[in-house]
């Protein structure tokens, strides 16, 4: 079974982790580190995206609605529906502060920023 989009349902995360990410402008804005899993409803909370440092220091951290990705092949990742400025308005955070109470505070956040409808709803 294909998304909308004609790729595929299932991909590991291990194929996910490290690929690059891109704005409306088709500019890159950095790459996802990790992604979050929520253990209760076996989905994926939401992907970390890494951008803003060098060498690992003034990383910012930003907990981006896995709905809102989308993989072009062109590109050879993903790109999401907002622009430049939209990104660096969002809300940011540490590693620790993604994962602090199991997530949660991170996505609602998220989820409320980009206006995406919250799957656990």
């Amino acid at each position: 079974m294909t998304t909308p989009s004609g790729h595929t349902e299932a991909i590991a995360a291990s194929r996910v982790i490290g690929t690059s990410v891109y704005n409306t402008e088709g500019k890159s804005i950095g790459s996802i580190e990790d992604v979050m899993l929520d253990k209760m409803s076996n989905g994926i909370m939401f992907a970390v995206i890494g951008f803003g440092g060098f060498l690992g220091m003034g990383e910012k951290y930003h907990a981006v609605p896995w709905a809102t990705l989308d993989y072009d092949e062109d590109k050879g990742g993903y790109v999401v529906p907002f622009t430049k400025e939209q990104l660096q308005a969002a809300p940011a955070y540490s590693i620790d502060e993604l994962t602090g109470a199991d997530g949660e505070a991170a996505r609602d956040a998220s989820f409320q920023y980009y206006h995406v409808k919250p799957y656990w709803h």
